[in-house]
């Protein structure tokens, strides 16, 4: 796979970066370029908008995980504050996060809460090595039906898994884990019904998508959380809370200790903590990816594993669960004006300061409520839209997809993971092997030919020369999962100057939808920046891919030739895409 620069004449071939490259933290980044008053003032609002929507997701979470509400606070308050500490993200915020609660429930189960703080520590050593061996890179190739499987997945478990308190179901039994035996229980049980938890959870879920709707720069979440607490402490509601299964919230952080363990202990919790690692890992970098394109930096990818290390770590000695970056809260710290990482640690230092002052409010808190935040995050987190563009993108996307999705929800988490990459590799493979047999009467070594199709030389046009604001770039080969990472990173670092982008795929054969989903990204970059965006020699096939992702007008423009596209930018036409069929069915 090769991408080349038309107007430099030649290949350059990158340079190793330094190890300060790869694991500066972006808190010192941000302190070279330099950091005043008005950027901390920035990141003080920033920070309390995001602990104000962390405070009830990090006890729900806790909670739905089957452990005390008060452990997700520590995980919130350590984990966070070291991920920005330390982190290869500008904008990361770190905490506990809705993906872990299948894994962290599972994990109680079997090996009791020791042995899920026993695993969040050795889920922090596993992602120390995979950063400092700079195995980030590769965890990059998960290809883009995985992701979205494995998220939706997750979201149909968190949201099955709150039935329960939403709707106030009194159960004899312990709850199952298994997702068809939780159903069939809890339709058993279901004449236990609480009305009144019935009605708080509706409630919350009304004044939180509401004020999404009407009032998004509100706090939706806590002011849900709140009114429910309200409403049950006032009415004196027949409903389970806080206080009356946990107890009181903690004011105070525990002292550092390290986890009961063992060797027979930790072979036992071993594969947990391989499980923790692996989706801590592909969380954070998905979620700095999602902060790259909402904000046009780079992350350093190898920086933020080591630093989720440590983080994993921290949260371990204090009785925290598992820390990774979320995407939600992160996307809320850039929407909210933060400048650099100082934000994520005021947003912990906000969240400590809610559990010395207002903890004892918290006992007020109906279960059924964060209940109702779960499964709106649930909502949220489902990724809609992107399963049904790879349902309809082709076949093999779909069967991924789908093997990823069923995996996740019927089977295990890690499970899914794996059989989808091997289902990605395998249906690349499969690509590969039909398209080098469609080439397969060619020679091996095609003979010099002439400039044009009558055997004559044609003289060098000055006039087909770009000029200095216009980048073309041509891409050579298969466009897949593998080289979307890097050749989208070369993509993206579009910079402002530039007036028009010039992007050949005539020699192109092949794009999956995790390239497509990259060139998306590009094209919208552009649109933002004011750049003109030209797509040449694409083959029907790549360009209804491309299509399908949002690489279309106004965003981008097609032309069948790289001359074509120059000769419009010259001429100041950006005119629309040359009449052609419609590739998309």
């Amino acid at each position: 796979m090769s991408i080349a620069s038309e107007r430099a004449g030649s290949l350059h071939q990158p340079r190793r970066p330094s190890f300060a490259e790869l694991y500066l933290p972006k808190l010192v980044t941000v302190w070279r370029e330099g950091y005043g008053l008005s950027d901390f003032r920035a990141d003080l609002i920033a920070g309390l908008t995001v602990a104000i929507v962390a405070l009830p997701l990090s006890m729900a979470i806790a909670i739905a995980s089957g452990v005390e509400p008060g452990r997700g606070l520590y995980t919130a308050v350590i984990g966070g504050f070291i991920v920005s500490l330390i982190g290869g993200s500008r904008f990361q915020i770190g905490g506990p996060a809705g993906a872990f609660i299948v894994l962290v429930a599972v994990t109680v189960d079997r090996q009791g809460v020791d042995g899920v703080i026993l695993a969040t520590l050795m889920a922090g050593f596993i992602l120390i090595a995979v950063g400092f061996l700079r195995i980030g890179t590769y965890i990059k190739f998960i290809p883009y039906p995985v992701t979205v499987g494995f998220t939706a997945g997750i979201a149909v478990i968190i949201f099955a898994s709150q039935l329960k308190d939403l709707l106030g179901i009194t159960l004899t039994a312990k709850e199952p884990g298994a997702l068809v035996p939780k159903l069939e229980a809890l339709a058993r049980a279901l004449p236990t019904a609480n009305v009144s938890a019935i009605a708080i959870a509706a409630a919350s879920i009304i004044i939180i998508a509401v004020l999404r709707k009407f009032r998004p720069a509100w706090p939706g979440l806590l002011i849900a959380v709140a009114a429910a607490a309200l409403a049950t402490w006032a009415l004196s509601l027949p409903v389970e809370t806080i206080g009356t299964r946990f107890g009181d919230i903690p004011r105070q952080l525990p002292l550092p200790a390290l986890p009961a363990f063992s060797l027979q202990k930790i072979q036992a919790v071993l594969p947990d903590a391989i499980a923790f690692a692996l989706l801590a890992a592909i969380e954070s970098l998905l979620s700095a990816v999602v902060a790259d394109g909402m904000t046009g930096r780079r992350h350093r990818s190898n920086c933020e594993l080591v630093a989720q290390g440590v983080a994993n770590i921290g949260s371990a000695l204090f009785g925290g669960i598992c820390v990774t970056g979320l995407i939600a809260r992160t996307a809320t710290n850039i929407r909210a004006g933060a400048r650099g990482p100082v934000s994520g640690m005021l947003h912990s230092a906000f969240v400590l300061l809610f559990m010395l002052i207002a903890a004892p409010l918290a006992s007020y808190i109906p279960l059924s409520a964060l209940a109702a935040v779960l499964v709106v995050v649930a909502w949220t987190m489902a990724e809609k839209h992107a399963f049904a563009t790879l349902i309809r993108s082709s076949r093999g996307d779909a069967v991924v997809l789908l093997a990823t999705f069923g995996l996740t929800i019927f089977r295990d988490l890690t499970e899914g993971i794996v059989v989808g990459f091997a289902l990605g590799a395998v249906l690349f493979i499969n690509r590969m092997a039909e398209m080098t047999g469609i080439e397969g009467d060619t020679s091996l070594a095609a003979a010099d030919r002439a400039d044009d199709g009558n055997g004559e030389r044609v003289p060098y046009d000055p006039g087909l020369a770009v000029d200095r604001d216009v980048l073309v770039y041509r891409i050579t080969g298969a466009f897949f999962f593998g080289a979307a990472a890097a050749i989208g990173g070369v993509l993206d670092g579009i910079a402002d100057k530039r007036k028009a982008f010039v992007v050949d795929f005539a020699g192109v054969p092949f794009l999956d939808s995790t390239a497509a989903n990259a060139m998306g990204r590009v094209a919208a970059k552009a649109g933002r920046q004011g750049i003109k965006l030209f797509i040449t020699g694409a083959s029907p096939t790549v360009r209804r891919a491309l299509l399908t992702h949002g690489v279309s007008p106004p965003r981008a423009k097609y032309r069948e030739t790289i001359a074509r596209a120059v000769a419009d930018i010259k001429a100041g036409n950006p005119g629309q895409t040359e009449t052609a069929p419609d590739p998309r069915p």
